[in-house]
């Protein structure tokens, strides 16, 4: 067994990394044996484990901070070695920590489709609204795989392992049901815009160029 010093301070927590310190949890595992628990458990509509490059590279980040260690190196027939991995007592620690802090923090989450919708008047009203409407289809089919996988569920699977599939159908249920109204708004013209109202606008309120130059000589 390899024994790693853990290095000052706790990483930044990640997603990934906290779904393979918990599979961990369960006993020492090489990395294929890794994604195909995150998998089984459904776990990989959680996270993204599609390639398995993003789970070494995962696992070498908690292993560099002494979260996670070697256990052993294994070889099946046909296979390469492969290396077992075991959590550390300060990776139970952390995976504890990370899912406290994962639980209560709001701030920091900075969403793609949160800073197109702050420039959505980079393009034309009809050209945005056909692309919002395009969002709302594919919000709707994964709504219904959403749907199927909590009818799906094994009978009897108490609902304590269902709670990320619920919270995402609520979720785009929530979103969709946004969408329509902003789109509706959209048709009808209640929100619209053109380059001579956006000018206009800017000229009112954004600081012309010679408030900031003044504003940084003040400072």
């Amino acid at each position: 067994m390899v024994l790693v010093m853990k290095k000052p301070g706790t990483p930044r927590r990640s997603s990934l990394g906290l779904i393979v310190l918990w599979q961990l949890f369960e006993g020492p595992m090489h990395v294929y044996r890794v994604q195909k628990m995150i998998e089984a458990q459904g776990k990989d509509r959680v996270v993204n484990v599609r390639s398995r490059a993003s789970l070494y590279q995962t696992i070498e980040r908690l292993h560099r901070h002494g979260l996670v260690e070697w256990f052993a190196t294994g070889r099946a027939d046909r296979y390469p070695d492969r290396v077992v991995y075991e959590i550390t007592d300060a990776g139970r620690a952390v995976a504890r920590q990370w899912l406290r802090e994962m639980l209560h923090t709001t701030e920091g989450e900075y969403p793609e489709f949160i800073a197109a919708l702050s420039i959505l008047f980079g393009l034309p009203p009809d050209d945005a609204r056909a692309e919002l409407e395009l969002r709302t289809e594919r919000l709707q089919d994964a709504l219904a795989a959403s749907e199927q996988e909590l009818a799906s569920a094994p009978p009897g699977l108490p609902r304590l392992f269902l709670l990320e599939e619920e919270y995402r159908k609520a979720m785009l249920e929530a979103e969709i049901g946004w969408l329509r109204g902003l789109i509706e708004d959209l048709r009808e013209g209640r929100l619209t815009w053109s380059e001579e109202w956006l000018r206009e606008l800017a000229a009112t309120f954004l600081p012309a160029d010679g408030d900031d130059q003044q504003h940084e000589e003040d400072e």
